[in-house]
């Protein structure tokens, strides 16, 4: 499943993702040993300063690496673009309460137990 939706499901998610009204955020980060741009489709749920994202394949997915590699990555959703840093992988019992009832329930469903969370880039005046 996770071959079929890197290589299949994912290009076709990355022309919706990102959009005003569509679920599917776009993760911009940058490849940790190649120094390639990549977007990879994700559900990013807003906090009060930042983002949660579940990992429903895990903690070792490219983007995740990445991400934490480079210590920050770009989300692009609801037609807005947004610098974040410090990722940190939290668990359920941290991620579930910080966001929407809808979306946990599902994600409970699931069985989803790992998530990355990040914080908004805060810039200086």
């Amino acid at each position: 499943m996770r071959t079929f939706n890197k290589r299949v499901l994912n290009p076709v998610m990355l022309r919706l993702a990102g959009r005003k009204h569509w679920y599917a955020a776009v993760l911009r980060h940058t490849g940790r040993h190649s120094g390639n741009p990549y977007a990879t489709p994700v559900v990013a749920e807003r906090t009060e300063n930042g983002f949660i994202i579940p990992l429903p394949y895990g903690t070792k997915v490219d983007w995740l690496q990445n991400m934490l590699a480079a210590g920050h990555a770009t989300i692009e959703t609801k037609g807005e673009s947004h610098e974040v840093v410090d990722p940190t992988i939290i668990d359920a019992d941290t991620a579930l309460p910080r966001i929407s009832r809808k979306r946990g329930r599902a994600l409970r469903l699931f069985g989803i137990r790992r998530y990355v969370q990040v914080r908004d880039r805060v810039t200086q005046p």
